[in-house]
């Protein structure tokens, strides 16, 4: 059932925060409590020079800047967090966020944490610094900025590898969207790093997760719904994640998030848009495997790395290899596909997410080259939908149905 309208649902005030204390008992198992880092107490600036430009990210509760260790000159990106938020201490959120990081430790798809800092208002979480912004600033760029296909499944192959390491360990993100996925570099193209897990939870064997979270167009209809999460719930959030590498387009944006609430919960999707009809059928196919409402029938993040649209991509790749290296010596070797990158850049004046990034409420149509957003009327047709910003919403809001 669609959530009807409610100050809950549309009060920025309450979209993010800290879970409360009658929602703690009920998730308190799928937070991770236990670490190895050490938490260090000397002063931050000893060892950190602040970089004095634009933040990375500002949300309610924490802003992410540039920094560089005094020692070694390399540059981290430091997560300044409150402890606590709207009167509730919230440690027990970051400790699960610095296991969960230790946890995916192994994983290159996954940002790495370098050291953790703590004085009595907040915690200082030392991340690897990505050097090349968001895949969101690519999503809606144009013309040669934007991404290739190719470029979008060489992306998502290393998106999934990363979610699949995720998910065998029982975890889930919870807030897959573009400004999650950051890239180590620009161009050339680096390869790309999942961050914020500010909102991820560890699935616990014969007990089910029920939880009011996510991006809204991002969000699965069991979460809507108040029914059980899965691995399936962020496997949705990837198949909309797909739709809009490849067109540039929200699939399920309304003109308000009830709306878009209202388009998810019903699936409705026009699968005959232009901004279909030039991609193959196999992306299309992929798309759809992953956008259907019953979480069991999803395609798992193991079985999209199987899927044929990618499977394309990997045997393409095969013979433009086979095919450069059997080149006379005289001839100019064939342009070879793009490697990939990495962090991300947020806008100041907009409310922004608990992570390295800024939330964004995605645009319906974002490519339009000759198109000023300033000059439009709200009656257009084209009218621009360039991400309205908007946090994703937490726990603590509760939704009703």
């Amino acid at each position: 059932m669609i959530p009807p309208p409610s100050p809950r649902i549309s009060d920025k005030k309450n979209l993010t925060g800290c879970v409360g204390k009658t929602e703690t008992n009920r998730i308190a198992t799928s937070l991770l409590e236990n670490i190895k880092t050490q938490i260090r107490t000397e002063p931050f600036e000893d060892i950190y020079n602040v970089i004095p430009d634009k933040e990375l990210g500002r949300g309610k509760f924490a802003v992410v800047r540039r920094c560089m260790e005094k020692g070694t000159g390399k540059v981290y990106a430091a997560k300044f967090l409150r402890k606590r938020r709207k009167g509730q201490d919230c440690r027990v959120e970051v400790l699960h966020e610095i296991a969960v990081l230790e946890l995916t430790e192994p994983n290159p798809r996954i940002i790495s944490l370098h050291q953790v800092y703590e004085t009595p208002a907040e915690m200082v979480l030392v991340l690897e610094y990505a050097a090349g912004g968001e895949i969101f600033d690519q999503c809606v760029a144009e013309g040669d900025e934007a991404f290739t296909q190719e470029e979008v499944k060489q992306l998502m192959r290393q998106i999934l590898e990363g979610v699949d390491f995720l998910h065998r360990n029982n975890i889930v993100h919870l807030d897959l969207k573009p400004q999650n996925i950051l890239l180590t570099s620009g161009r050339p193209l680096g390869d790309i790093k999942i961050v914020d897990f500010g909102l991820s939870r560890r699935l616990c064997q014969n007990q089910e997760l029920r939880e009011i979270m996510g991006t809204p167009e991002y969000v699965a209809p069991e979460i809507l719904n108040y029914e059980p999460i899965s691995t399936a719930t962020d496997m949705w959030s990837i198949g909309v994640l797909a739709y809009v590498m490849l067109t540039g387009t929200s699939p399920f944006l309304g003109d308000d998030k009830q709306g878009t609430f209202l388009n998810i919960s019903q699936i409705n999707i026009d699968y005959t848009e232009d901004e279909l009809q030039d991609l193959p059928a196999s992306a299309v196919d992929f798309i759809q495997s992953l956008l259907i409402k019953e979480p069991k029938c999803r395609a798992t993040a193991e079985e999209c790395l199987r899927h044929r649209w990618l499977q394309e991509q990997a045997q393409k790749t095969e013979e433009d290899l086979t095919s450069e290296f059997c080149q006379p010596a005289h001839t100019s070797p064939s342009t070879s596909l793009s490697s990939f990158c990495s962090p991300s850049s947020g806008d100041e004046g907009s409310v922004v997410e608990e992570l390295i990034v800024v939330a964004a409420y995605t645009m319906k149509q974002c490519r339009s080259p000759t198109l000023d957003p300033e000059t439009l009327s709200p009656d257009s047709k084209v009218v621009s939908k360039r991400f309205r910003f908007e946090e994703p919403f937490s726990s603590v809001q509760k939704i009703i149905f």
